[in-house]
């Protein structure tokens, strides 16, 4: 197939041009490509629904309609409407800006959301009645997390607050129409880059109010202290509950965190939680008396499940809801008389929805959630509960990004939306199918799921791809991924698994890998390998492994373990962990968490541990891809492996992606640049035999 979307990817090293060449026409397959399956061009045309809302009729919801625009290469938010039977689908804030987080006034008469519509992100109330719509704020930064109060007068929301900068002296006054070179910017913080965000400014998120029929905005939280996330309100609208590290040695400790009330009068603060570990997302019970929350006691290991626990108003009366739950707990909502909770959790790679009572006991109702990553398999979605039980989801299929669908309280599901039909209705998609083993390490089960061709055919011989998630602590499922279906598309069996150190198995399968990283989950995967090829219909000359950040680590590792792949793409990975700690957006996370002391004092630790260490062993060609503004593992950890291959005399290359950070595929030409490359590799490399 040929591409009509230009690769601008700089590409680095060896035959640059012939995998540029490779990745935009697949010229060589060494099977067939689905001749209907998912184009490269198609992903410029996706489409997931995310963030459903209850109207106050109680029978329909409005959510972000989130697509992908060609023109702009960025995802385009609206925000839609849709009835609980799946009637009257239709626009309610639509265009080219961006419209995002709807939501509803107490009273049900009027709609808050974040818009772009006149440039710098404000936000916006429109009555409902009229569709009148009067703008609130005038900020010169962006909001997030609105709030309405119990009482409508005022929306909560949180938003960075400037400060001043550290200087160390001041520059002499400088003449008339000279032209100096800048001021130098002091840092005196730990963490003062961000994936994603860049050199961040000095300052700190703090939570404001606006009255909700517009004027100027007040802070409401202060303090050298960052208070992000969920914004929770007393019923009496008198205080904001939120969530926030305000430990002097907060920087040090950077999961530690507290739920504080602070009175909306005069900011006055109390605290409602007091323990070492985090504590967040508060959310009070209709009646006022409750608030719920997740969080656990810090154990100091590199993975922590958060639990769910209620709380009476005032702090006092802590309930445990979910202590017989080894899985981490989010997205909690109360019912509406009250008397229970709703929550999600990750259970062997799908999403959930559960509901327990106030004495802990509950049962689950959906594990369907899914569909709003949309590059790679990782489990996703959320949801809202309707004032009658029903709970509105974003739909997990191995076929769709997320569709909205309802299921009532005895497990009949409807889908409300159908977004790509359009798009992926002609396709032929690769079905997805379950694969487990007893690891060869030491008998614990573990599993993955392979994708074939839509046009598989078992008496023919096929090439595999093992792609490897991040995290470490990530989770892969049975749900959509772009860049899977593509791969597939092309004519590939793909295989992806959750070795050990994946979540959703259990806070100890996770922790496997607790400062024993990489390790045995080499064998996890290599084992599933195995049984892939058992199943037949798989070349074992025709061994293909990638992954990206964690992902990008295991692929560099295999390829210093074994040989048996023909080619291999390290995607923004971790080669040297020493270096990596060290420059990292969060260093403080990384060296606190993740290994046993600093790398100036476990410096074996580190190093056993880097795949640099086993570069000398590498004679599997191997290609580095990383986005150029990427914080979260530098492309300097990229550089060193490209170097280093060339100076072992191993082929490689390297694909530089311009303007990405660690999420790489965020764009959708991004995306569609990352697979083609990765296959263009692939297929250079197809009849490549290692000199001895």
């Amino acid at each position: 197939m040929k591409s009509t979307t230009k690769i601008s990817a700089l590409v680095v090293g060896t035959s640059a041009a012939l995998i540029a060449s490779a990745a935009i026409q697949g010229a060589v397959y060494a099977a067939d490509p689905v001749p209907n399956g998912l184009q490269y061009t198609d992903v410029f045309n996706l489409e997931y629904a995310t963030g459903p809302q209850m109207a106050p009729d109680g029978l329909s919801v409005v959510y972000e309609r989130r697509a992908m625009d060609v023109m702009t290469d960025r995802m385009r938010s609206n925000i839609w409407s849709v009835g609980l039977d799946g009637t009257n689908h239709r626009p309610v804030l639509s265009g080219k800006a961006q419209f995002r987080m709807p939501r509803f006034s107490p009273d049900g008469t009027r709609l808050a959301y974040l818009s772009t519509v006149e440039g710098k992100t404000q936000i916006y109330v429109r009555w409902l009645d009229s569709g009148a719509t009067a703008r609130v704020t005038d900020l010169k930064l962006s909001p997030s997390n609105i709030s309405w109060s119990p009482d409508g007068k005022h929306i909560a929301f949180t938003m960075f607050a400037p400060s001043a900068s550290p200087s160390l002296f001041k520059m002499p006054a400088k003449p008339k129409g000279a032209k100096w070179a800048g001021n130098a910017k002091v840092i005196d913080r730990m963490t003062y880059r961000v994936d994603g965000a860049g050199y961040v400014p000095v300052g700190f998120t703090q939570v404001f109010v606006v009255p909700s029929d517009g004027g100027s905005p007040r802070q409401v939280t202060s303090g050298s202290y960052n208070h992000n996330g969920t914004i929770a309100w007393t019923v009496d609208s008198s205080s904001i509950l939120v969530s926030a590290n305000r430990s002097p040695d907060w920087e040090m400790n950077p999961r530690d965190s507290e739920i504080y009330a602070f009175a909306l009068a005069d900011g006055a603060m109390t605290q409602l939680t007091q323990r070492a570990g985090p504590d967040n997302n508060p959310v009070v019970s209709p009646d006022g008396s409750k608030i719920a929350f997740t969080g656990n006691d810090e154990n100091n290991m590199s993975h922590q499940n958060g639990s769910l626990y209620v709380m009476n108003v005032d702090g006092s009366g802590v309930q445990h809801l979910t202590a017989g739950l080894d899985r981490g707990v989010n997205n909690v909502q109360w019912n509406a008389d009250g008397t229970g909770l709703y929550y999600s959790y990750n259970n062997l790679g799908k999403k959930l929805v559960a509901f327990t009572n106030m004495a802990g006991n509950g049962r689950v109702i959906t594990d369907a959630l899914g569909g709003t990553s949309l590059g790679r398999p990782y489990a996703s979605g959320t949801y809202r509960v309707a004032p009658d039980g029903r709970v509105i989801y974003t739909q997990a299929r191995a076929d769709r990004p997320a569709d909205l669908a309802v299921i009532d309280r005895i497990g009949s599901v409807t889908q409300l939306t159908t977004l790509n039909e359009d798009v992926l209705g002609p396709r032929e998609m690769g079905q997805v199918e379950r694969v487990a083993v007893n690891s060869s390490f030491d008998g614990r089960e573990v599993e993955g799921w392979i994708v074939r061709p839509a046009n598989f055919d078992a008496s023919k011989q096929y090439p595999l791809i093992l792609e490897i998630h991040g995290g470490p602590h990530g989770a892969y499922g049975p749900g959509y991924s772009t860049e899977i279906q593509l791969m597939a598309a092309q004519g590939y069996v793909v295989l992806y698994t959750n070795p050990r150190g994946s979540t959703s198995y259990g806070a100890d399968f996770a922790n496997l890998i607790h400062h024993n990283y990489p390790s045995e989950d080499y064998d996890d995967m290599i084992d599933l390998v195995d049984a892939t090829i058992a199943q037949g219909s798989i070349d074992a000359d025709q061994l293909y492994v990638t992954g990206g950040s964690g992902g990008g680590v295991l692929t560099a590792w295999i390829v210093g373990k074994t040989d048996r792949f023909r080619a291999a793409v390290v995607a923004k990975p971790v080669i040297n962990w020493s270096s990596f700690v060290l420059t990292a957006d969060f260093s403080a996370t990384f060296t606190k968490y993740w290994f046993p002391d600093m790398p100036w004092n476990a410096a074996d630790h580190y190093w056993k541990r880097s795949p640099l260490s086993l570069v000398g062993n590498v004679k599997t060609p191997t290609m580095l891809l990383s986005g150029e503004n990427d914080y979260r593992t530098p492309i300097s950890e990229a550089e060193q492996y490209y170097k280093a291959l060339k100076l072992a005399g191993v082929p490689t290359a390297m694909v530089r992606v311009p303007g990405a950070s660690h999420g790489i595929a965020r764009k959708p030409s991004n995306l569609v640049q990352k697979v083609g490359n990765i296959i263009g590799w692939f297929k250079k490399y197809e009849d490549y035999v290692p000199a001895d």
